[in-house]
């Protein structure tokens, strides 16, 4: 990734076309984001701040992340100072992934006044800065106190103070013959590293594709190589791609993986995008919600995965314990051959010697006695033993039954989670967790305020609506309540996944449409991933409810089985777009 401080420019250039932007709204999605609606004479547009020190960022954006019930305390005190703000100026520190906005704002007493929210960009120590007038910080989204070993402290009430300048040499500013002076001295030997070290601004990624430019080779040396012909390439490439920036994406296996504000030719294969914005769009939003939501998720899935492996270590056991009740049958003919045999034993005897019937050889063998009991009570208790034992087995398979539904429930929670794409999604399964046990119930914390989500709605390229269940409670409200009995009903065959309706009310349904709904039966299991996945289809009126079963346990017998592959080719209907959160 090359976010630096030339492709900031680029992003920067594209805020500055906005006709007199002012701040509508403001939200602050998560911890190290900022969402500041704006609305301009063509619209309206968002412009988003990204404060993860793993990957600051700062552009437009069209997505819609989700708000959390109440908005934090730094979004509240930028709404206090900001809304209704216009943006008269927008600025940045040469070579820096710096931004300065300045906002013409109305304070308390109806005044106009100024304010200015500055983004550093600046990996570990990216922050958000809403500074006064005179350049006081009245807050900040990470607080850096007096007595920690940092250059700059941020608190409220002190003055902001600049970033160190960058002492390298700016390359808008450099001609060939400077290029030549930087090569001629000593330094770091491979050119794309020279680079990086001398010039201001540049990524790593950048510098590579600078090198391959100038010398064919990423990792040229710059020994044995023509100073001046190096020096006149590199001149002409950052002189085309600093003046006329193009935002280009490389992509493997339809993932994004690189950009840069330059061609990627060391990749071989690269894209262009429309505008600089929608390309962090596109590279940022996927990789950002999965990391959102599994760290919201994580102290869930650890406690599901804690009681999976407990669970499993306790089938373990009681498993071993079945097999051993197994045997039991010896003991009742251990019974059978002491009572036959009780004329020659005496109380107080701790073994008794006699021909084993059951053998075709009638071997003697050895019968332990206690001393404590007589000898009828010695054959008794071999009979209790064999009694128990039998009573055990059935115990223990019923057990081992139940443990093992509770097992498979479980993993299907945790499928769930990895498929929750919004704070709404974690939420039903946490309640559906809370009211099973699994977990306290949250006392005297306010609960999202929103409405039950629908299961997620696709169709059939021969137009048939398609139903997907989200989690364990909405399969089987999907199944046995939304669904009609003519209906067909979808699940990938003995793993964990969601339940899948075509809403067809009894008619015939096209091969076409039953290997969608089956793609996407795989897609939202355990296997999703894989290859060749069994799915069963069947009547939703062949399917029952385990009695006293957990949430979405259905047993059916009449089916029949289709492979798929799991990646269904099916547009989203457009009722998705209904769960997203409103602005």
């Amino acid at each position: 990734m090359a976010f630096d401080a030339f492709y900031l420019t680029a992003v920067l250039e594209e805020i500055r076309r906005l006709p007199e932007p002012r701040v509508e709204k403001i939200h602050q999605p998560s911890r190290d984001t900022v969402l500041l609606q704006l609305r301009h004479r063509e619209g309206r547009c968002k412009l988003l701040f990204g404060m993860n020190p793993t990957a600051p960022r700062l552009h437009l954006t069209a997505t819609n992340p989700e708000n959390p019930p109440e908005p934090p305390m730094f979004c509240m005190l930028l709404r206090k100072h900001l809304s209704g703000g216009r943006l008269v100026d927008i600025a940045q520190p040469p070579m820096e992934r710096c931004a300065i906005f300045t906002f013409e704002c109305v304070d308390e007493m109806g005044d106009l006044t100024q304010r200015k929210l500055i983004a550093e960009l600046m990996g570990r120590t990216c922050n958000l800065y809403l500074l006064s007038p005179e350049g006081r910080i009245i807050d900040c989204l990470r607080r850096i106190g007096l007595d920690e070993s940092a250059k700059r402290q941020a608190l409220p009430g002190l003055y902001y103070q600049n970033p160190e300048p960058v002492e390298k040499s700016n390359p808008l500013t450099l001609e060939t013959e400077d290029y030549v002076n930087l090569l001629s001295q000593p330094g770091a030997d491979l050119l794309a590293q020279r680079l990086m070290d001398c010039l201001g601004g540049l990524s790593p990624l950048v510098c590579r594709e600078a090198a391959l430019f100038a010398a064919n080779d990423v990792d040229a040396r710059l020994e044995n190589q023509e100073i001046s012909q190096i020096a006149q390439k590199l001149a002409l490439f950052f002189k085309e791609h600093l003046a006329h920036p193009t935002p280009c994406l490389f992509l493997q296996d339809d993932v994004p993986k690189q950009f840069a504000f330059c061609p990627l030719r060391q990749y071989g294969v690269w894209e262009q995008e429309n505008s600089f914005w929608e390309l962090l769009d596109r590279f940022y939003t996927l990789r950002d919600r999965k990391d959102v939501m599994r760290q919201k998720s994580q102290g869930v899935r650890k406690t599901v995965q804690n009681l999976c492996s407990r669970l499993t270590k306790k089938l373990a056991i009681q498993e071993k314990e079945r097999q051993e009740t197994l045997d039991r049958e010896r003991l009742r003919q251990l019974g059978d051959i002491l009572t036959a045999n009780l004329h020659k034993i005496s109380k107080g005897q701790t073994v008794v010697q006699a021909e084993d019937f059951y053998d075709e050889n009638m071997t003697l063998i050895d019968i332990p006695l206690s001393p404590l009991l007589s000898p009828q009570q010695n054959a008794a208790k071999f009979y209790k033993d064999y009694a128990r034992m039998k009573t055990a087995e059935k115990e223990l398979t019923r057990q081992l039954e139940i443990g093992q539904q509770e097992l498979v429930y479980l993993k299907s929670v945790l499928e769930e989670l990895n498929r929750a794409d919004t704070d709404q999604a974690l939420e039903e399964i946490k309640q559906e967790l809370q009211t099973g046990g699994y977990l306290r119930p949250d006392n005297g914390k306010k609960r999202m305020k929103s409405g039950k989500m629908p299961p997620l709605r696709f169709e059939s390229t021969d137009g048939f609506p398609i139903f997907v269940g989200r989690n364990n409670r909405q399969n089987e409200e999907l199944t046995f309540k939304m669904a009609g009995k003519g209906d067909i009903w979808l699940h990938a065959s003995k793993v964990p996944g969601s339940h899948v309706i075509i809403a067809c009310g009894g008619q015939n349904v096209p091969d076409d449409t039953i290997t969608q709904a089956a793609q996407l039966a795989a897609h939202y299991a355990e296997t999703a991933g894989g290859q060749n996945i069994p799915v069963d289809v069947t009547p939703v009126r062949q399917v029952k409810k385990i009695p006293n079963g957990k949430p979405g346990m259905v047993i059916y017998h009449t089916y029949r089985t289709v492979i798929v592959n799991p990646y269904p080719d099916i547009v989203v209907d457009a009722l998705n777009a209904e769960h997203k959160p409103e602005e």
